[in-house]
């Protein structure tokens, strides 16, 4: 992803409780964790990760994949929760796709709706962003409440994908 004002990578978004910040090779024990969690991946579709190696060697990539990454930390512990990501940014057309994960032991806290809107509104402030994009998968319970609670409205899906896979979109208005 190319966009003005975006080098270098920006570097802390910090909430409340929380502080958002670039991937780290020291994050990858806990990558590790979130990529192999079987129970954390069982609607994503991608492969569980094998091995520390593997989850290093993501760190190292994530941003050649055309990805904004973030790490989510307590202000109080600098030790990965889970991550954020913006990707599929389009200058053009103003949107991007938003895609969130975290370890088990902090979900149900409230941590990724934190995460999530100033994620968005650092999109909207910086970036442009209006339209925000999300897939899940429909059996997903979590994710489709932490979407609906941040104003995400399910959308008809017209293309081939996967019919499990339900389509979020959400305007940028009244993000915080």
């Amino acid at each position: 992803m190319s966009h003005p004002g975006l080098s270098p990578f920006p570097i802390l978004i910090i909430t409340e409780r929380l502080i958002l910040r670039p991937l780290l090779e020291s994050d990858g024990p806990e990558i590790f964790g979130l990529r192999s969690d079987s129970g954390i991946n069982q609607y994503l579709d991608r492969k569980r990760s094998q091995s520390l190696t593997e989850a290093l060697e993501f760190i190292r990539n994530v941003s050649t994949h055309g990805m904004l990454y973030w790490a989510i930390t307590r202000k109080s512990e600098d030790r990965l929760m889970g991550t954020v990501c913006l990707f599929n940014l389009s200058v053009e057309s103003h949107t991007c796709e938003i895609g969130y994960e975290l370890l088990r032991n902090h979900q149900g806290q409230g941590i990724m709706t934190e995460a999530v809107k100033e994620v968005m509104a650092f999109a909207g402030d910086v970036l442009g962003v209006t339209t925000f994009e999300a897939f899940t998968h429909q059996d997903n319970q979590r994710s489709i409440q932490l979407l609906e609670k941040l104003n995400f409205k399910s959308v008809e899906r017209t293309d081939e994908a996967p019919t499990e896979v339900m389509h979020f979109r959400r305007s940028k208005g009244g993000i915080r």
